[in-house]
């Protein structure tokens, strides 16, 4: 649910990016925040488990405009991926206003995916969250991998309610932005 800050004219929205562990989901954030000036963006905070980390920063984005003349600031949040961080993933989803669900490509990874989809759709109606109607888009991430599965595969087993999805490279910044616009835009047209 998006926070909306009457004093100083701002509208905080919430930006998870779910998936298995290192799908790429840190590596996006990473070349977001490198990439965006940092007069208009917070700092990188970083929450270490034992295995991984969950990472949070927030932007101030320039070039969505404003809503009923309020800015929207977004905060990007990842989870860990990790089987045994459930409680953790489920946790930081609460108040989210939009998903991003970063897959791994990889063909050995198809069925860790498939079971990421459906923990969020699982959590998702835990905290009372519609996901027929809930801003998501997919990343097909890792699209450089000599065995990363044709789009269509993707798009029939983990896009089964067709939301906007990307093909990306995390590692070098391809469709990072373009996934992010997509979501962030989604989020606005929900507000």
């Amino acid at each position: 649910m998006a926070l909306i800050n009457i004093a100083t004219h701002e509208i905080h929205c919430k930006i998870v990016y779910y998936g298995i562990g290192y799908c790429g989901k840190t590596t996006n954030l990473q070349h977001v925040h490198r990439s965006i000036n940092p007069n208009a963006r917070g700092d990188m905070l970083s929450i270490a488990t034992e295995t991984e980390r969950t990472l949070f920063f927030d932007f101030l984005p320039l070039d969505l405009g404003t809503v009923h003349g309020f800015r929207t600031r977004f905060h990007l949040y990842t989870v860990p991926g990790q089987i045994l961080y459930e409680r953790t993933r489920l946790a930081v989803l609460n108040g989210a206003d939009g998903i991003v669900f970063v897959t791994d490509s990889q063909a050995e990874k198809f069925e860790e995916n498939v079971q990421s989809i459906s923990e969020l759709e699982m959590n998702m109606r835990r905290i009372g969250k519609d996901m027929t109607t809930f801003p998501l888009v997919m990343q097909w991430n890792k699209r450089d991998m000599p065995n990363a599965l044709p789009v269509p595969v993707l798009e029939r087993y983990l896009n089964r309610r067709r939301v906007p999805s990307f093909e990306a490279i995390a590692s070098d910044g391809r469709g990072v932005f373009a996934t992010l616009r997509a979501i962030s835009k989604n989020v606005m047209a929900q507000l």
